[in-house]
Order: structure tokens, then C-alpha cells, then sequence
């Protein structure tokens, strides 16, 4: 019969799979971060656009910069204070 003790982890092989979920849930995030990009851009193009004068694409780019930087100062403070709360600061 065949013993069912585990195998020791060695700490390499942690560390591999530590990074590896890293990288994978950074993924992830830059898919959703896209996803969102387009669309704010959409909104801003359907919504925003039209009651700018024709030729003012710079202004609508910078009412997207603007409202994306609130946005992840916002995300950003509530991150943090979370980390704070877990005591993983």
C-alpha cells in the first residue's frame, strides 16, 4: 500500500508558485483595466463629445485622464486602508 504522507514543498517551488499567481492575477487586472478603458472612452465619446466644440479631442482626453486618476486615488486610499486593517502593511 502506497503512503499518503505529503511531499514537502521545497521553498523554490513556493516561490515559483507565488510569483506565477502574482503575474496571473496582474493579468487579470490589466484585462479588466482595458476593458474599462474602452469603456470610459465610449461614454466619453458618446456623452461627453458632443457638447464640446468640434475639435476639442484634447479636452475630452483630459476630462479622461482626470476622472481615471480620481478614480484610482479613490481605489488606491481604499486598498490601503484594508492592508492597513489585515495588518499586511
Amino acid at each position: 500500500m502506497k503512503s499518503t504522507k505529503k511531499k514537502p514543498v521545497s521553498r523554490l517551488s513556493q516561490e515559483v508558485a507565488i510569483q506565477t499567481l502574482t503575474l496571473f492575477s496582474s493579468a487579470l487586472g490589466l484585462v479588466a483595466a482595458l476593458a474599462w478603458n474602452e469603456a470610459i472612452t465610449e461614454y466619453i465619446n458618446t456623452y461627453i463629445k458632443p457638447y464640446l466644440a468640434k475639435g476639442s479631442g484634447v479636452i475630452s482626453l483630459f476630462i479622461y485622464a482626470l476622472l481615471i486618476t480620481a478614480i484610482t486615488v479613490i481605489v488606491a486610499m481604499q486598498m490601503a486602508r484594508v492592508k492597513k486593517r489585515l495588518g499586511t502593511t
